[in-house]
């Protein structure tokens, strides 16, 4: 069987999908994105991650669930889905931050685009946070970690 990019018709032009056909289910999908942080940005961390913009974790623990929000407005071919949750999980540990994305709806295409967004954006501010003490920040590793429901079911990394 070979595989199709669903969003090209038959004259290879650009499409949004069609899902009007596609029943209503439960969705959902999880995401990750790794941060490194050199050693002094890593202390403000450890210390409890205050600047004067405000608690990086929290703000963009914030920013990441507003971009799933958004994904439809900028990824162009993404469909406008009704969440029904988005979660934000950010663990320091080291040098390293990791973050882990949750976005879940009742709908008829998936949520992997709003995890995966919603993940980038997450670390996207942790560097606007931090690149006032340094620039070597390095963001590495957005994933999807897994996805559930629709016609391809349940996928693991």
């Amino acid at each position: 069987m070979t595989k199709t990019l669903s969003h090209l018709d038959a004259s290879n032009q650009v499409r949004m999908v069609d899902v009007g056909d596609k029943a209503v289910t439960e969705r959902s999908a999880s995401a990750r994105a790794v941060v490194t942080l050199p050693t002094a940005c890593a202390a403000v961390l450890k210390a409890g991650g205050a600047t004067r913009k405000g608690n990086v974790f929290e703000v963009a623990r914030l920013a990441g669930i507003m971009a799933a929000k958004r994904t439809s407005d900028l990824i162009p071919l993404c469909h406008q889905i009704p969440l029904s949750g988005v979660s934000c999980e950010i663990k320091l540990t080291g040098k390293r931050v990791v973050i882990t994305t949750n976005a879940r709806c009742s709908g008829q295409t998936g949520v992997e685009m709003e995890a995966l967004t919603a993940a980038s954006v997450t670390a996207l501010t942790i560097y606007d946070m931090l690149k006032a003490i340094s620039h070597d920040i390095v963001i590495s590793g957005i994933e999807l970690i897994s996805k559930d429901g629709g016609r391809s079911g349940s996928i693991r990394r």
